[in-house]
C-alpha cells in the first residue's frame, strides 16, 4: 500500500517515512503543503499522514482541497496541538483520524492499518487471505496449505495489490502508480519480471490461484 507523508519536519518526516517502509509500505514525502497537495491529487495513495501547522499552506487548507476536488484518500492527522478544538476542526474538514505529537510507534501504525483496510479477507492485523492463499506481512511470505515462499518487497507489495483487488483487472499503469510512484520512469517490463518471478512461486507452493494476463491491459487474481 502507498501513503503520502506530508510533514515539514524534516527528521520527523523522514523517521516517518523509514518507521513505514519497515512495515512493508511504500511511502512518498513532501515537506511542504503546497507540494504534498500535488502528489495527493494524483489520487495514487491509500493513505496521507498530514501535518497541520506548515507554511504557505497548512494541513487544514490541504485537507479542505482535497475533499472539494472529491479525493477521498483516508487521511491522519498529524499536529503537536492538543486542544479539543483542533481535533474537530479537523474532524470536520474531513480527516478521518487524528493522532498527536509525540506519538508511539505502535499507535501510529495501528492507526493506519485501521485506514488502509481494503477488499481482502483479513485474517489479523498483519495477515491479508484470498480463497485461502494467505500474504503474511511479518514474514513478507506467501502461504498456501502450510507451504510457504518467501517473497522480496516488491514482489510482496504487489501481491498485496492484487488480493486487495481480487478479480479485478490492474492496469500496468496503477501497478506502477501503486508501487512505483506517479513520476516514476518505470517501464511494464519491469512489472512482467516481478509477475513472472511471483507465478513460479505460487507454483512453488503449488497455490491453485493464477495472475491471469488482460493483454494490453493488466493483470488479476483468479
Amino acid at each position: 500500500m502507498r501513503i503520502l507523508v506530508v510533514e515539514d519536519e524534516m527528521q520527523l518526516a523522514d523517521a516517518l517515512s523509514e518507521i513505514l517502509r519497515r512495515n512493508m509500505y511504500t511511502v512518498d514525502t513532501a515537506y511542504d503543503g503546497i507540494s504534498g497537495l500535488d502528489n495527493a491529487l494524483s489520487g495514487v495513495y491509500d493513505c496521507m499522514i498530514l501535518d497541520i501547522m506548515m507554511p504557505g499552506m497548512n494541513g487544514i487548507e490541504v485537507l479542505r482541497h482535497l475533499r472539494r476536488e472529491h479525493i477521498n484518500t483516508p487521511v491522519l492527522l498529524l499536529t503537536a496541538k492538543s486542544e479539543i478544538e483542533d481535533k474537530i476542526n479537523g474532524l470536520d474538514c474531513g480527516a478521518d483520524d487524528y493522532l498527536t505529537k509525540p506519538f508511539v510507534t505502535g499507535e501510529l501504525l495501528a492507526r493506519v492499518r485501521a485506514l488502509t483496510r481494503r477488499k481482502g479477507e483479513i485474517v489479523d492485523e498483519n495477515r491479508l487471505d484470498y480463497n485461502g492463499l494467505e500474504l503474511n506481512k511479518n514474514t513478507c511470505s506467501v502461504m498456501w496449505k502450510g507451504n510457504d515462499v518467501k517473497l522480496s518487497l516488491k514482489e510482496y507489495q504487489i501481491m498485496e495489490l492484487l488480493i486487495s483487488n481480487p478479480h479485478q483487472i490492474l492496469p500496468k499503469e496503477r501497478i506502477i502508480e501503486k508501487i512505483w510512484g506517479y513520476e516514476s520512469d518505470v517501464e511494464y517490463n519491469n512489472i512482467e519480471v516481478y509477475i513472472s518471478f511471483l507465478r513460479k512461486k505460487l507454483s512453488v507452493i503449488s497455490a491453485p490461484i493464477q495472475i491471469k494476463t488482460a493483454r494490453g491491459i493488466g493483470y488479476s487474481l483468479e
